[in-house]
């Protein structure tokens, strides 16, 4: 599923997706990642769904202006004025990664409707970084400077990490194509130089006003963002679900693709009615 419709919002381009009929389904992407990580799902969910795929400002195919700050602060805004354009009645809301703070963000600070949000293997609780993630952001200008080619090859050992299976070679060349030539490698140690804690310490205390249904899906071998951080998030958000996936990473979407979709359809399937 392509992202060739293009949201101007604050001098920015938000380049986004629509595809199928049916109940309106979003789907938000982390970092490093871009929309492509959960195209193929969309492409699935769009016999059923309206299917609605975006990539944040600075990362995929949208606007990677330097001027223009990635914070999380501003993906949530983002997100939410994304929404009002769609013009989207309570959709559901499927997050992965920092598109889990963004939702959240959006919804508890922004007053974005979902009817339901499903959270897989999110940024949501402090603390989070990989070791490199931290790395990165406390050197972020050095990195910057690297040779292209230095710059490749750590990027792709970066990404490879989040794989528990292993990733093959043309899913690793998806998803290091958007931060790879002068302006993806200036974007890709930005938005790592602009993450901050502080962005989820100010939705954590409010995680328990969550007023819609709220599941939990996590890999059970992420490394990323360990599993506690799924049990932790499902006991501070009251009437929240948990499922765990045996043998699945960071990159879930590609470590368990049929278990995923499965567990995503269970999730989407109306339920029947009381009585």
């Amino acid at each position: 599923m392509n992202v060739d419709e293009v949201f101007e919002w604050r001098g920015r381009r938000i380049a986004w997706g629509r595809r199928g009929e049916g109940p309106p389904v979003v789907l938000c992407h982390g970092t490093p990642w871009s929309s492509r990580l959960w195209s193929p799902f969309a492409d699935a969910l769009a016999r059923d769904f309206t299917v609605h795929l975006w990539d944040m400002p600075g990362y995929g195919a949208s606007s990677k202006d330097p001027e223009h700050p990635v914070d999380l602060g501003v993906q949530g805004e983002a997100f939410a004025a994304l929404l009002d354009h769609w013009g989207l009645d309570r959709p559901r809301v499927i997050a992965h990664d920092y598109g889990g703070a963004v939702a959240l963000r959006a919804a508890l600070l922004h007053g974005a409707g979902y009817s339901a949000l499903c959270l897989v293997d999110v940024v949501a609780l402090r603390p989070w970084g990989s070791p490199f993630f931290t790395l990165v952001k406390e050197n972020a200008e050095v990195f910057a400077l690297l040779p292209d080619a230095v710059h490749e090859g750590a990027l792709r050992a970066y990404i490879s990490g989040a794989g528990h299976r292993g990733l093959r070679d043309d899913d690793l060349d998806t998803l290091a194509a958007p931060w790879l030539g002068g302006e993806g490698k200036a974007a890709f140690y930005r938005q790592i130089a602009q993450a901050d804690e502080r962005f989820t310490e100010q939705v954590e205390p409010r995680l328990a006003d969550l007023s819609f249904p709220v599941h939990i899906v996590w890999g059970t071998e992420d490394t990323w963002i360990p599993v506690d951080r799924a049990h932790r998030l499902h006991a501070a958000i009251p009437h929240s679900t948990l499922s765990l996936v045996p043998g699945a990473g960071h990159l879930i979407q590609l470590d368990a693709p049929v278990a995923l979709a499965d567990e995503l359809r269970r999730w989407l399937s109306p339920r029947p009615s009381a009585g």
